[in-house]
């Protein structure tokens, strides 16, 4: 307030600054370091003059995103959001992957690809788990195969040849049913491992394609788009066509018809959809399966237990830096930057802004109680 209350000199305004930065640098309000940042939104220069001081002005706008990305990996919100959506999509394959696929997208198009995968591959791994159990190599695979084929010849379930079947009594045809019975569950466990092979191969590797895709959605979503927004500013710095808002109207819907075609591309090429057998029953094993993952998927959002404060806080600005990001020159309409001076708003003094904020915004909800408190 008293920086709008000063006198309209630009050397009042600075040595206010300068007053407010060391008061906050002798009192450790603000860790020293975002103490630093506080001349990015106090408005004394417009950002292409004050942001080159520390680095390039798409630089902060990326840092931001790496700072909130840290604050929501810190209280857990992506696995909430993730659980949350798996528990509303269901738990076939083909919808799991669906599931995965939408809610790292969503996160990749704020925080960074490596950091979206790396959050979500854990719960990845806990719901394949309780689907198939631990992952198999092939090497157990025929290991298992050839116990299975010795405990059949221990129990004389041998192949009979054609010309005996005719002359084999009424034991040796209860030997052959046992011997075709027991060659149709061999067979049918290996097709269910076949299946199991597949998916875990589509589940894994949708999260890294959906995090690749998701990135191209936003400006911070990964770190090429800001480059490409670094490279116009520098060669030609008058030109302001790109901006959060005017990438995310072009390349959103881009990105939701590859993520659209890549999800299906990945369904059907590992099994998720099986166009052939869309009507045949499921099996009991895929039955169970699919009920143990509901399951672990309900307790594991239940361990979170009741929304926390901290939570609440972090996705309220979480959203506040996307509508401002969105709203602050759309192009199309005119933004909230057009209430200030032309050149002082920027997305990365947007952005600067809001993980300030974080830094002082208590993580439990504040109590008054203690002024009234003589201890």
């Amino acid at each position: 307030v008293l920086l709008f209350l000063s006198p309209p000199l630009q050397e009042g305004r600075c040595l206010y600054v300068i007053l407010l930065m060391a008061l906050y640098w002798c009192t450790e309000a603000l860790p020293l370091a975002v103490t630093a940042l506080l001349p990015i939104v106090l408005f004394l220069l417009p950002s292409n003059k004050v942001c080159p001081q520390y680095f390039l002005d798409t630089n902060f706008l990326f840092l931001s995103g790496l700072i909130m990305a840290s604050a929501i990996e810190e209280w857990n919100l992506h696995r909430r959001i993730a659980l949350r959506v798996l528990m509303l999509v269901g738990v076939q394959p083909a919808r799991l992957i669906l599931g995965m696929m939408l809610t790292t997208s969503f996160l990749s198009m704020w925080l960074s690809n490596t950091a979206s995968t790396a959050m979500m591959l854990p719960i990845a791994n806990a719901i394949l788990k309780s689907l198939f159990g631990e992952k198999h190599t092939s090497k157990d695979m025929k290991r298992e195969n050839e116990e299975n084929q010795a405990s059949l010849q221990q129990n004389k379930l041998y192949t009979v040849p054609t010309e005996m079947q005719f002359l084999a009594s009424t034991e040796d045809k209860d030997l052959t049913e046992e011997k075709d019975v027991a060659s149709d569950t061999l067979s049918d466990l290996k097709k269910e491992e076949e299946y199991k092979t597949n998916i875990w191969k589509g589940f894994l590797i949708s999260i890294p394609y959906a995090a690749s895709i998701g990135g191209t959605a936003t400006l911070t979503g990964t770190a090429p788009n800001l480059i490409l927004l670094g490279q116009l500013k520098s060669y030609f710095p008058e030109c302001d066509v790109v901006n959060f808002g005017s990438w995310f109207m072009f390349a959103f819907p881009l990105m939701l018809i590859f993520l659209l075609l890549g999800w299906l591309w990945i369904s059907i090429l590992y099994g998720g959809i099986n166009l052939r057998g869309w009507r045949t029953k499921k099996s009991n094993i895929r039955v169970d399966a699919e009920a143990r993952a509901r399951e672990v998927i309900k307790e594991d959002y239940q361990k979170l237990g009741p929304t926390k404060f901290a939570e609440q806080a972090i996705f309220f600005f979480f959203c506040m830096f996307a509508i401002m990001l969105f709203s602050r020159d759309p192009k199309f309409i005119p933004g909230w930057a057009s209430f200030f001076a032309p050149g002082f708003i920027s997305d990365a003094v947007t952005g600067i802004t809001i993980v300030i904020i974080l830094f002082f915004f208590p993580s439990q909800k504040p109590s008054f109680r203690w002024w009234f408190d003589l201890k």
